[in-house]
């Protein structure tokens, strides 16, 4: 066999390989885009079912709540910001056995809502199904699938690129003619439309999974200071949380870790002016546990590009960005993933027919 038949038939064998992955992916890739379409508002939704009239935030008063909660030996781990409503957030914390718990709490400390144990709302359900199928495994499976769907969409968008002078013909669908030519024209219409910002989410969810190792091969540091040992009484949650506001004003709270046995820090993690994040927030600053001075201040508008870059995945990839517009547009390119799939795997299947009647 020479080089010239040899070539041609090993880039056919890759092809076909990549097309059978692909239709094996699809499941997972409708399963990504159904769940994902599902969930971009769920913080809302999740609020929602939980009715309870607004409560302002007071630091004291929830402060006291968290001292309530956690139970003779246990720890508290985090609080965070519920996302959906405002001044409503969630406790983090886990018993003297290792039990992990969290309940939510309104801005004066009142429970909310405490979940039975092995409870899991729906909208818990479809987020953990979307980031990695509720295992370890899963999150193999979806980033491996992140990866594939990338490819696919960067080939699909190359061999339908129109030639010079075909752009109308190519962006307006055929209305008419046999069923196959029809649902490729549609299939490829639809891809020249909305392929290139169904690819910046794609990618950008692909490469949250694969966070660590993009933030070290762009350079992304993460914010930390050497640890401070222990020394005598340490402030409260209150305190820490007041200073983390006021030194970048106008700022909301977003998290609040509690200090290590063998690091006297708190960590308040607010959303600064202007961020991007619409919920969580980018912007850090560290308090001294044994004396209540700020420790450091790390604005993201501040940070580095690599730091910036690596924050905005995130709000990028679920449409934040682009605030309330920018999230229904994320609904609206999952709404296109899923039409995509069932139109390809639907022209497949008319190709095929042809092929097996000859």
């Amino acid at each position: 066999m020479t080089a010239s038949t040899s070539v041609p038939t090993l880039r056919r064998s890759i092809l076909k390989l990549h097309r059978w992955l692909s239709l094996g992916a699809a499941i997972f890739w409708l399963l990504q885009a159904l769940t994902g379409v599902l969930i971009v508002f769920h913080w809302e939704i999740t609020d929602a079912g939980i009715p309870a009239p607004q409560r302002p935030t007071d630091l004291a008063a929830i402060e006291r709540r968290v001292d309530a909660l956690v139970p003779p030996g246990g720890k508290i781990a985090s609080l965070w910001t519920a996302a959906g409503a405002p001044d409503r957030y969630k406790v983090y914390y886990e018993d003297a056995e290792g039990t992990k718990t969290s309940v939510r709490i309104a801005g004066d400390g009142t429970v909310l809502h405490a979940p039975k144990p092995g409870e899991e709302s729906l909208m818990g359900f479809l987020v953990g199904f979307h980031h990695d199928l509720l295992g370890k495994w899963g999150s193999w499976l979806v980033s491996i699938s992140g990866v594939l769907l990338c490819t696919n969409l960067i080939l699909g968008i190359v061999a339908t690129w129109p030639k010079r002078g075909t752009w109308r013909r190519a962006l307006r669908p055929a209305m008419r003619g046999p069923a196959a030519p029809r649902l490729y024209s549609w299939h490829r219409a639809l891809g020249l439309w909305v392929g290139i910002p169904a690819l910046v989410i794609a990618a950008t969810g692909t490469l949250l999974k694969f966070e660590d190792g993009v933030g070290d091969l762009v350079g992304a540091t993460p914010v930390a200071m050497p640890a401070v040992a222990p020394a005598g009484a340490q402030i409260g949650f209150a305190t820490a949380a007041r200073a983390g506001l006021e030194a970048l004003p106008g700022s909301s709270l977003t998290q609040v870790a509690w200090p290590k046995p063998d690091d006297a820090t708190w960590r308040v993690r607010v959303r600064a002016p202007g961020e991007l994040r619409r919920a969580y927030g980018g912007s850090y600053v560290l308090v001294d546990a044994n004396s209540g001075q700020v420790r450091g201040i790390f604005p993201i508008a501040e940070a580095s590009a690599a730091n910036q870059f690596m924050s905005a995945l995130f709000p990028i990839h679920t449409g934040e960005a682009g605030g309330l517009i920018g999230r229904i547009l994320s609904v609206m390119i999952g709404l296109w993933l899923i039409t995509m799939i069932v139109a390809g795997v639907l022209l497949w299947l008319k190709r095929r027919k042809p092929r097996r009647a000859a």
